[in-house]
């Protein structure tokens, strides 16, 4: 008998509310936001010596909020020059989103914004099919992995692109975290459809190391409270099981069984952690410098 479970990401607005109740329940942002403000002044250190324009290219910018952070390191550490800011991203709320906050913001100017409506496999065949390959002082690549096909050709198109002080930065879910002991465990069980990969920091450095390129590794500690998800019928609970099974509505849709595994599971060391009778589930990320 074919299972009900369908993968979350065929419908994008239950996927949208459960990613921003994540964004809410997480500390995400706050790891990323530390990041951007401790470590990444020094990787963007030579990115634009001599130059009078930076070029800039977001690869799934979502709503722009770490694309802003960054941009404003960038502007800090460059102050005058021009930032020529491209942004892929496929999804049309993500991108009204983004003009929203540019339009808002107020210390933007000298960065001219470019959006492009498609994903990385979209915009590689178009440029290799208008034979105009532009390079990057700085590509960004933020939680976007597992949405693609084939992650070693992506990582390697995408760092072709780079000028020769460049740098490409990679931010994906940490090898020591909560989601790499549930995909491990439980991810043939979801339906994924094709439309999401399995990828942590955990796979990266063997790909890297096959294709000779240098880079350089950092944790970050983040955790997310999922303390709902062990209420029966809480509706946030239901939302935050989505995001973490990538499937919509697991809580109603999955076999007992595996529901009654996956419960147990979240609730031992390997995914998270017990604090003052609530669970933290481990989000740790890792970030990934690649040198050209």
């Amino acid at each position: 008998m074919a299972s009900p479970m369908r993968s979350l990401l065929a419908d994008p607005d239950r996927y949208l509310q459960s990613f921003r109740l994540f964004l809410e329940r997480s500390t995400e942002h706050q790891c990323m936001q530390e990041f951007v403000e401790r470590q990444l002044p020094d990787v963007i250190a030579s990115i634009g010596n001599g130059k009078s324009t930076i070029n800039v290219l977001s690869v799934g910018g979502g709503a722009g909020e770490m694309d802003l952070q960054i941009l404003s390191k960038i502007r800090a550490r460059y102050p005058g020059v021009t930032i020529n800011n491209d942004v892929i991203e496929p999804s049309a709320d993500q991108i009204s989103k983004y003009k929203e906050r540019v339009a808002q913001a107020s210390n933007l100017e000298n960065i001219k914004f470019t959006w492009h409506r498609e994903t990385a496999y979209e915009y590689e065949s178009r440029v290799n099919a208008e034979k105009k390959t532009k390079k990057w002082d700085f590509i960004h690549m933020i939680q976007m992995l597992y949405y693609v096909k084939d992650v070693p050709a992506t990582i390697r198109y995408f760092h072709s692109l780079l000028e020769s002080q460049a740098k490409l930065l990679i931010i994906l879910v940490s090898g020591k975290s909560g989601w790499e002991t549930l995909w491990k465990k439980y991810g043939s069980s979801f339906p994924l459809e094709d439309l999401c990969t399995y990828v942590s920091s955990a796979d990266l450095p063997r790909m890297l190391d096959a294709a000779g390129l240098k880079y350089q590794l950092y944790e970050l500690p983040s955790h997310m409270d999922i303390t709902s998800c062990f209420i029966e019928g809480d509706k946030d609970g239901e939302l935050l099981l989505d995001f973490l099974t990538e499937t919509l509505d697991f809580a109603k849709t999955a076999p007992p069984e595996l529901k009654h595994q996956l419960m147990e599971e979240l609730r031992k060391p390997g995914c998270s952690e017990v604090r003052d009778g609530k669970v933290f589930f481990n989000n740790n990320l890792s970030v990934i410098v690649i040198e050209p």
